[in-house]
């Protein structure tokens, strides 16, 4: 009887949390590498099919965020600010920023163009998923 709970549960200790890189249905893709979507927001690339992107961040006290920036980004919060005052003074800003992943969704299904994270559990056939990882 242990042995038969261990093998059922430990598949769900294991699971991770699944997160997924969610762009705007009017983009028309179904999938982008992870060096593409770290060129769209360090905003390397800033068109794709012929729209103007807008990468969309979430607020920078938010988990999800850090797990973006570790898994997708590979940088650090320290390398990316850098990064990001550096590249200000060339003239660019960086993504805009939300407080909330209903806020990231809701900013992605109505903008065309925009790309943004959330947990895949709460995203929904509004918007295309292109990218997802576990945590």
């Amino acid at each position: 009887m242990k042995t038969l709970l261990l093998t059922v549960l430990i598949p769900f200790i294991l699971q991770g949390t699944e997160f997924a890189v969610i762009a705007n249905k009017n983009l028309h893709i179904e999938s982008l590498s992870i060096s593409q979507i770290k060129m769209i927001f360090l905003k390397k690339h800033k068109i794709l099919n012929d729209v103007d992107l807008v990468p969309i961040n979430l607020d920078s006290t938010n988990a999800v965020r850090d797990s973006f920036e570790k898994n997708i980004l590979d940088m650090s919060r320290t390398r990316l600010n850098s990064f990001w005052t550096k590249e200000h003074y060339l003239g660019q800003r960086p993504p805009l920023i939300v407080k909330s992943v209903k806020s990231v969704i809701s900013f992605v299904k109505k903008i065309d163009g925009a790309i943004g994270y959330a947990p895949l559990s709460d995203t929904d056939g509004s918007v295309n998923i292109i990218y997802k990882w576990v945590e």
